[in-house]
């Protein structure tokens, strides 16, 4: 193989709500902090052992706005990309880097029930009408192809 690859595949959890800044009239970049948990039991204790790994995501244009309108912080999203290495200077002048992971392609894995699941155990739950029944039947498992 004579090419290079450069490509992260990430399943977490989002740290914070997407970040959107826009730097013209039509483009935008979205950042967000992703968490990922590694689990294990400690051999010597017998413990069971949670370290997170903090990575920032970085989304442009028409997918930034796209993630900031449907995701929210704690939910689940799996991210591909690319590692991105910007070096910049602090004030003090000095040469400082961040890493970030710039987003291709990206997947919602919350599903919306437990969307608002997770919303009403933070939020006091709002006294609204019941969702009327469907007039139509609704289809028996039998009758499904697979």
């Amino acid at each position: 193989m004579s090419g290079t690859l450069n490509k992260v595949m990430l399943i977490g959890h989002l740290g914070d709500e997407v970040k959107l800044h826009y730097f013209d009239d039509k483009n935008c970049v979205g950042r967000f902090p992703l968490a990922t948990n590694e689990t294990y039991t400690n051999k010597q204790t017998n413990e069971r052992v949670t370290n997170t790994e903090w990575h920032n995501i970085v989304v442009r244009n028409k997918a930034a706005e796209i993630c900031e309108k449907y995701l929210s912080k704690g939910d689940k999203v799996y991210i591909e990309g690319r590692l991105k290495t910007r070096k910049w200077q602090d004030d003090k002048g000095n040469d400082r880097y961040s890493t970030e992971i710039q987003c291709t392609d990206f997947t919602f894995l919350t599903n919306k029930n437990e969307a608002q699941a997770s919303l009403s155990e933070t939020q006091p739950q709002i006294n609204q009408p019941e969702p009327s029944t469907p007039s139509q039947p609704i289809a028996e498992d039998d009758d499904l192809p697979f």
